[in-house]
C-alpha cells in the first residue's frame, strides 16, 4: 500500500481544492485500492505538530469549484523552520518524525516562494517530496504560470472595471491598490485588461511628478478622471534608492498610511486638493472559485505530480514551460523569485499604448 500525504501551505489561493483533487484523482486511477491519502492540516503546522487524517476519496469530490482549501493552510515562514522557539519544538525533526510514524512513500506540497524553500529543505532532508507551484502573484521560480493567478487577474481586473463607471460618472482620480509584495505580475496583468492609465509595480521604481504629469495631461486633453494600478509593493525612486533601514524607519513614521495606495496620494496630492479615492479590494483577489483556466491548470499539475510520485521522481516541482507540463528540481527554484523584466513585452505593449510606468 502506498502512502501519500499532501499539504497546503501559505496563503491560499483560488484552485488549491481543484489541484488536490487532481492529485488524488490521478493517483486512486493510476494505484487503484493501492493507494491512501493523508490530508495534513494547516500547512507544516500539520506536519510539525502531526496533525492529519487519512481521506476518503469522496472528500475529492465537488471541490473543482470550491475556493480555499479543504485542508486548512497557515503561514510557517522557511527563516524560523530551523529556529528552536519557546516550545522548544526543533520543526524540521517534528516534521520528519510525522513523515516516518505516517509511514509515508511520499509528500505532495502545494505553496508558493516560502513553501518550495522549505519542500526542497525537507528534500535535502531525505524525505520524498513533490511540489505543485501557487500564488496569486505569479513569482515562483521556475514555472510560466502559477495557478491562482489568472483568476486573481479576473477579480482585479474587474475591480478596475467597475471603478472605471464610478470614476468617469463622477471626475475622480482612483489609486487601486492591487496585491503583490515582491512582484507586479497581478497588477501589471489587470492594469492592462482593466484600461489602467498608469501602472506602478515593485520592480519599477516610479516619480512622483510623473504620475502627476500624467493626470495633468489627461486633464488638458478633456479627460476628468484617471485610473491608477498601484502593486502594494510599489515604491518611488527616492525611496528605492535609501538603505533598508532608514526606509523601515520612514514607513514607521508613515504608520497612519495603510499601503502603497495613500502613500501615493500623500506624495502626488499632500494638501488634498485632487479628487482621489483610493480602493483596496485585498484578499478578495485571492477568494471565490477558481477560473477556467486554472481549473485546467491545476488538474494538469495534480496528474503530473501524481505521476511523478509513481515514478519515485522525487525532489522536483511540477511546472508550466511554454504549452508543457514539465518538473524542475526544487533546488533549482528554491530561494528564487519570477519577478516582471522591466524590458518584457507586457511592458513594452502597455508603453506602446500609451500607458506610464512614472520612470522615464
Amino acid at each position: 500500500m502506498k502512502k501519500v500525504g499532501i499539504l497546503t501551505s501559505g496563503g491560499d489561493c483560488q484552485g488549491l481544492n481543484a489541484a488536490i483533487r487532481g492529485v488524488a484523482k490521478a493517483l486512486y486511477e493510476s494505484e487503484k485500492d493501492k493507494v491512501e491519502i493523508y490530508g495534513i492540516a494547516d500547512g507544516y503546522r500539520g506536519l510539525i505538530e502531526g496533525d492529519y487524517r487519512k481521506m476518503q476519496k469522496s472528500d475529492f469530490s465537488g471541490i473543482l469549484t470550491v475556493g480555499g482549501t479543504i485542508l486548512g493552510t497557515s503561514r510557517q515562514p522557511f527563516k524560523l523552520m530551523r529556529v528552536v522557539g519557546d516550545d522548544a519544538v526543533n520543526k524540521v525533526d517534528a516534521m520528519k518524525k510525522t513523515y516516518k510514524k505516517m509511514g509515508l512513500d511520499a509528500l505532495v506540497v502545494l505553496g508558493g516562494n516560502g513553501t518550495q524553500k522549505s519542500a526542497n529543505l525537507l528534500a535535502n532532508e531525505g524525505l520524498n517530496v513533490v511540489s505543485l507551484p501557487k500564488t496569486i502573484d505569479n513569482d515562483v521560480y521556475g514555472t510560466d504560470v502559477t495557478f491562482g493567478f489568472h483568476s486573481a487577474v479576473g477579480i482585479a481586473t474587474n475591480v478596475i472595471d467597475c471603478i472605471h463607471t464610478t470614476a468617469t460618472s463622477h471626475g475622480r482620480i482612483f489609486v487601486i491598490e492591487i496585491m503583490g509584495n515582491k512582484a507586479g505580475w497581478l497588477t501589471l496583468y489587470s492594469g492592462v485588461a482593466g484600461g489602467a492609465d498608469v501602472i506602478l509595480i515593485p520592480e519599477i521604481p516610479y516619480e512622483p511628478e510623473q504620475v502627476l504629469d500624467v493626470l495633468e495631461e489627461r486633464r488638458q486633453n478633456g479627460k476628468n478622471f484617471s485610473i491608477i494600478a498601484i502593486a502594494e509593493g510599489a515604491i518611488s525612486k527616492a525611496d528605492a534608492a535609501m538603505s533598508k533601514k532608514d526606509l523601515r524607519i520612514k514607513r514607521e513614521s508613515q504608520s497612519a498610511l495603510p499601503g502603497a495606495g495613500y502613500r501615493l496620494v500623500e506624495e502626488i496630492d499632500p494638501e488634498h486638493k485632487l479628487p482621489i479615492r483610493v480602493t483596496v479590494p485585498g484578499h478578495v483577489q485571492r477568494g471565490g472559485s477558481p477560473c477556467a483556466f486554472d481549473r485546467v491548470l491545476t488538474t494538469r499539475f495534480g496528474a503530473a505530480a501524481a505521476k511523478l510520485v509513481r515514478e519515485e521522481n522525487f525532489g522536483n516541482m511540477v511546472a508550466l514551460y511554454g504549452k508543457d507540463v514539465v518538473s524542475v528540481p526544487l533546488s533549482e527554484t528554491a530561494g528564487k523569485r519570477r519577478e516582471v523584466d522591466p524590458d518584457c513585452g507586457e511592458v513594452r505593449a502597455a508603453k506602446d499604448i500609451g500607458i506610464s510606468f512614472a520612470d522615464e
